[in-house]
C-alpha cells in the first residue's frame, strides 16, 4: 500500500510531498507533520473513542484538586474523636485542634497562622505528583502530551522531562522516602479509631472500617511504586544470593502491575476518609458503632 513515503527515484527530481490537501510529510512541518514522517492526511487512524479515557482522567483529577484544595485551606472540621482527617495528620502546628494521644506535634509555633494541612500535604502531594502513573495521567489529560496512544500531540516540539520544571520529576524517589513515614502515621491513626469518643479502647465504628481500608490502599499504592521496586531489587546482580530481597521484589512487582488501579483507589479512599470526618465534625450524623 502506497503511503507517499517511498523515496523518489534517483535523478527523477520527484518530491516526497504528495501534494494531497492536509497531507503529512510536507516540507516546513514539525513533529508528525515533518518531512521525514508518513504522508498520511488524517491526524490519526483511530476510530474508537480514544478521547474518553483522558477526558475522564482529567475530570477525576480536577475534582480531587478542587475538593482537596478546599479542605486543605478550610482549617476546620478535621477532627471528630477518635477520627482525624488524613489531610491534617500529623498536625505540625500549634494551632491544631487538640487530639488526645493523636499525631499532634507542635513543631511550628504560634507564628504559623495558615492551615496546618499545608505543612504535611506537600509530601503525599509530591509523591503522587511525581508518580510515574500520575505523570502519564495528567500529561495526557491536561496537556495532551500525547492525548492517547497513536494520536499525535498538538505541540510543535517535545523536550520531555529534561528542562525545568519537569526535570524535578526525577526527585520522585525522595518523595517515596517521605511517603513511607506518612503511611506509617496514617496506620497509627487507624489504630486510634478503635476507641470511642471518650477515648476508651475496645470499640469500632463505621469510620474504623473506612480508615482501615484507606490504610491498606495507601500502603498498597506506596509499595507498588516503581521506586520501591527498584530500591528493593533493582541493582541486584544475583537474585540467588539475596533470596529475601528477591521475594520482596516479586511481591512489589505484583503490586506494581496494579499501580494504576491502586493510585485511583487510594486517591478516592483518602478523600472519603476526610469527607467522613468532615460530616462527623459538622454534626451531619453520628458515627455508627459496631461494638
Amino acid at each position: 500500500m502506497a503511503t507517499g513515503t517511498e523515496p523518489p527515484a534517483v535523478g527523477t527530481g520527484a518530491s516526497v510531498d504528495t501534494g494531497a490537501p492536509g497531507s503529512k510529510g510536507t516540507s516546513g512541518g514539525t513533529g508528525v507533520q515533518g518531512p521525514s514522517r508518513a504522508a498520511i492526511a488524517p491526524r490519526h487512524l483511530r476510530t474508537d473513542r480514544w478521547w474518553l479515557a483522558p477526558a475522564v482522567t482529567a475530570a477525576g483529577l480536577f475534582a480531587f484538586i478542587v475538593y482537596s484544595t478546599w479542605r486543605a485551606f478550610a482549617n476546620s472540621d478535621y477532627y471528630a474523636a477518635p477520627y482525624v482527617s488524613p489531610f491534617y495528620s500529623p498536625c505540625l502546628a500549634e494551632n491544631c485542634a487538640p487530639m488526645r494521644n493523636g499525631p499532634n506535634w507542635e513543631i511550628f509555633g504560634s507564628w504559623w497562622g495558615l492551615s496546618p494541612a499545608l505543612l504535611i500535604l506537600i509530601f503525599p502531594l509530591g509523591f503522587r505528583l511525581t508518580c510515574y502513573y500520575y505523570r502519564k495521567a495528567y500529561y495526557r489529560g491536561f496537556w495532551a502530551s500525547p492525548p492517547a496512544c497513536a494520536v499525535a500531540e498538538p505541540h510543535a516540539k517535545y523536550t520531555g522531562e529534561t528542562r525545568f520544571p519537569l526535570i524535578l520529576q526525577n526527585i520522585h524517589r525522595y518523595f517515596f522516602y517521605a511517603a513511607v513515614p506518612v503511611a506509617g502515621i496514617l496506620t497509627y491513626d487507624a489504630v486510634l479509631t478503635f476507641r470511642d469518643e471518650e477515648y476508651a479502647w475496645g470499640h469500632m465504628g463505621l469510620g474504623s472500617l473506612i480508615f482501615l481500608a484507606n490504610t491498606v490502599l495507601i500502603w498498597a499504592y506506596t509499595l507498588s511504586c516503581h521506586s520501591c521496586r527498584h530500591i528493593i531489587g533493582g541493582r541486584l546482580r544475583h537474585f540467588s544470593k539475596h533470596p529475601v530481597r528477591y521475594r520482596l521484589w516479586g511481591w512489589a512487582g505484583k503490586l506494581n502491575n496494579r499501580h494504576m488501579q491502586l493510585a485511583w483507589a487510594s486517591l478516592i479512599s483518602v478523600a472519603l476518609c476526610d469527607f467522613y470526618v468532615y460530616l462527623l465534625a459538622t454534626g451531619a450524623f453520628d458515627d455508627p458503632r459496631l461494638f
